[in-house]
Parts: structure tokens; C-alpha cells; sequence
């Protein structure tokens, strides 16, 4: 039997949120992780608009936070793969610095990681159809099409490969080498778990989406991206 886990690093990487970083971590703070002690590991990627100057100011009165600062932006993935090298819980579990996400929605997930039940566990937005609406423009066909690409290539049936909220086992997300840079770190992480027949599990959530004049960063391009690299990745690595 697995021994308990009992210390989860939640990865938050931070790109120009200085009027949604604050109230995101309120959040955060608010949530009971299945009893788990917690560990913040956030990385702002060059963040130019204040973003720096909130995260300097919780350093020194927030013990359980390991802020990592990039020189320059980078992408997503790039961050991601600096709080996975700097991660010291038993579980990892990512969270978008953004309000998309409400962090009220995790305990589920980590408790099917905790209780073995799965080696990783997705938050699914498609899973029980109350979030359709929420998605800005062509993101909710987006998302469903590069689910269904996923399926198709993978033989898997998931619901959901684009979705932020995903929860793994540890020693799993560090011995995976990252590549991707930008926002095709998702289906990277989703074609190599998935490759290596792991136990993937998926849990609804729930989903606020906001609009580019919002600060929403993620494109048409970042798709094409995400296409390019699901075939990739089904050939290599």
C-alpha cells in the first residue's frame, strides 16, 4: 500500500495578474487541501506591470510560499517546468494565477490521489456541461476539438485535455522531460502521461472564463500549437 501523502505543492505560474494575483491567493488559502500541508511554488514569468512588487511583499510573511522570479517571459510550460524542478510535496498540483478557476474544486481531485484511486486526476469543465457558457468566443469548440484529436490519437476517452486544474502523483510530473515553452505544455503533459499508460482519472469542475480585454492570453496560434503537438508527441519522446 502507497504510503499517505502528506505535503502538496500547488504550482501557480504568474504572468502580469497584479489585479488578480491577490484575491487568487485568498482563495487558495481559504481551501482546506484534504488536510494536506501546503506549499505555494509560484513563478512569475517577467511579469512588467506590479505583479513583481505584490510578490516581493508576500516573501517574507508567507513561510509556505517559494516564489521563483524569471528574468524574461518565457511561457507557461517554462514556468511550469521551473516550480516542477523546485516542487518538494507528494503531490503537485497546478492552479493559473488567473479567476478562471475557483480553487474550491480541487479537494476532490487530490482526495482520488491521496485515496490511490489514480495516479492523475484532471479538472474537467466539459464533464457535466454547466460551464459551456462560460467559455469566451471559439474556446469551448476549441478545447473540443483538441479533446477529441487527443482521444482519437491516445485511445483514451477524456474530456477535457486543455483544462489547467491537474493533479498528479509527484515522483510522476518530475520524472517527465517538459519541452514546451508556451500553452502546449497541456497536451505535452497529456500525450506523455497517457503514453506511459498511467492512471488517469477526471473530476467536473467548474469554469469562469474570461476575455482577451480581461487579460486572457491564450490564442488561436496556442491551438495550433496544441494540434502540432499532440501528433508530435504520439511519435516522439
Amino acid at each position: 500500500m502507497n504510503k499517505p501523502s502528506r505535503k502538496i505543492s500547488l504550482l501557480i505560474p504568474v504572468y502580469n495578474e497584479v489585479d488578480s494575483l491577490e484575491i487568487l491567493l485568498g482563495r487558495v488559502e481559504s481551501v482546506d487541501f484534504c488536510g494536506l500541508e501546503k506549499e505555494l511554488v509560484i513563478v512569475d514569468d517577467g511579469s512588467e506591470d506590479g505583479t513583481r512588487d505584490i510578490l516581493r511583499s508576500l516573501e517574507t510573511s508567507n513561510p509556505e510560499y517559494r516564489i521563483i522570479y524569471h528574468a524574461q517571459n518565457m511561457g507557461k510550460g517554462a514556468a511550469l517546468r521551473t516550480a516542477i524542478d523546485v516542487a518538494s510535496g507528494d503531490i503537485v498540483a497546478i492552479q493559473d494565477a488567473d479567476l478562471e478557476y475557483d480553487p474550491r474544486d480541487y479537494p476532490p481531485l487530490i482526495r482520488m490521489i491521496v485515496d490511490n484511486q489514480a495516479d492523475v486526476v484532471y479538472g474537467s469543465r466539459l464533464s457535466n456541461g454547466k460551464s459551456n457558457e462560460a467559455f469566451a468566443g471559439l474556446h469551448y469548440l476549441g478545447n473540443k476539438f483538441l479533446t477529441l484529436v487527443t482521444n482519437v490519437l491516445y485511445q483514451t476517452r477524456i474530456t477535457d485535455m486543455e483544462t489547467c486544474y491537474k493533479v498528479f502523483r509527484a515522483d510522476i510530473i518530475k520524472s517527465i522531460k517538459i519541452r514546451s515553452n508556451r500553452f502546449d505544455f497541456e497536451p505535452e503533459i497529456t500525450a506523455k502521461i497517457l503514453k506511459k499508460k498511467w492512471r488517469i482519472a477526471e473530476a467536473p469542475i467548474s469554469y469562469q472564463g474570461r476575455a482577451f480585454h480581461e487579460g486572457k492570453k491564450i490564442t488561436w496560434v496556442d491551438g495550433l500549437w496544441a494540434l502540432k503537438a499532440l501528433v508530435k508527441f504520439r511519435f516522439i519522446d
